[in-house]
């Protein structure tokens, strides 16, 4: 009959099953790169309708807002220890996308810096590169990650500037220290920018 026992148990299965299937559609997507196995939601994803590599059950299910309920509120997992574990071993962390990307930012930042004498002030166009050609012989000398190709790092260390973004909580000082010792220009000169 299809009866459900227990409720709990049953959407927290339900949970567990379309972040599997959103994690192995992203692999299958990027299959080209090499992927960190952890698993980035992002907050307003909803599972597509009419998609059928998802079961209909799961169609217009809030995926992004369940994994910020269950970071924030522990959703599903308040005294299960074993869910927990279930989650973990399939790549779900508890930090959420903004600590993810605040990693992939400084470690950006961190190679920008070094190529650039210690002084972190990228024009607001700056994108992270792909090496010019797959394949290359640049391959093993292209100073950045695949993962961060594509970046928008100008624009991120804008809204630092500006909005205080990846500011705020108790991560705020580390954050701005680790800026200050990769050489941030916290306040850029006014006008256009030479060209070197």
């Amino acid at each position: 009959l299809g009866f459900v026992w227990d409720v709990s148990e049953h959407n927290f299965r339900k949970f567990l099953t379309a972040l599997s299937i959103f994690s192995k559609l992203e692999q299958e997507e990027h299959e080209h790169t090499i992927m960190a196995s952890t698993i980035r939601v992002p907050s307003k994803f909803v599972v597509p309708s009419d998609d059928y590599r998802w079961p209909m059950i799961l169609w217009s299910y809030p995926l992004g807002e369940r994994c910020t309920a269950v970071r924030q509120k522990q959703l599903y997992v308040k005294g299960h220890p074993l869910r927990q574990q279930a989650l973990e071993e399939i790549g779900f962390r508890w930090s959420g996308n903004a600590t993810l990307g605040w990693l992939d930012v400084v470690h950006a930042a961190a190679i920008y810096s070094q190529m650039h004498g210690r002084v972190l002030n990228p024009p607001l166009q700056f994108v992270v590169p792909s090496p010019p050609t797959p394949d290359s012989e640049l391959d093993g000398l292209w100073p950045w990650p695949e993962r961060l190709w594509g970046l928008k790092l100008g624009q991120r260390l804008k809204d630092v500037r500006v909005k205080g973004a990846y500011l705020k909580g108790p991560d705020a000082n580390i954050r701005k220290a680790q800026l200050d010792n990769l050489g941030f220009v916290w306040t850029p000169k006014r006008g256009r920018r030479r060209r070197s």
